[in-house]
């Protein structure tokens, strides 16, 4: 089954960091495609919010919350991947098949905004982004990328 990011990138006015990742997990389908009920990662076995809670003394339990707190720090998320399916229903990014990757969507991110750092979640990610965005990154040398 083909599935399509269901909350596309979330980025504040003037963001000067970009969190790159690859899909969402098929968890965060309430049971239907048209009905999504995470944002990036608030869920499951995934400790990236808790995470950001402890470090920074803050509550991060709602959409709003994460959104103001990502906005406050100047931080984009995104996800290079658009369209895809899984092998096996897996969320491990090497079980992601018939990809289509959100180029326009992470290059527009990078292309108006001033993103002085990316930060990929895996080495997948990253990989991925220096094979298919190698133009991007020429353009924008100056960005650091960090793993």
């Amino acid at each position: 089954m083909i599935e399509t990011h269901p909350f596309g990138s979330f980025i504040p006015q003037n963001a000067k960091y970009l969190i790159l990742g690859s899909f969402t997990t098929k968890e965060a389908y309430n049971g239907q495609q048209e009905k999504y009920v995470w944002f990036y990662s608030n869920g499951g076995r995934n400790n990236f919010w808790p995470i950001l809670e402890v470090i920074y003394g803050v509550n991060l339990k709602t959409r709003v919350e994460m959104q103001d707190f990502l906005t406050s720090l100047k931080v984009a998320l995104a996800d290079i991947i658009y369209q895809c399916e899984r092998k096996k229903s897996s969320n491990l990014d090497v079980s992601l098949t018939n990809i289509v990757y959100a180029i326009d969507d992470v290059t527009g991110i990078i292309t108006n905004n001033p993103i002085e750092k990316i930060f990929f979640t895996s080495r997948f990610v990253e990989n991925r982004f220096r094979r298919i965005f190698k133009e991007v990154i020429k353009k924008h040398s100056e960005i650091e990328l960090i793993t």
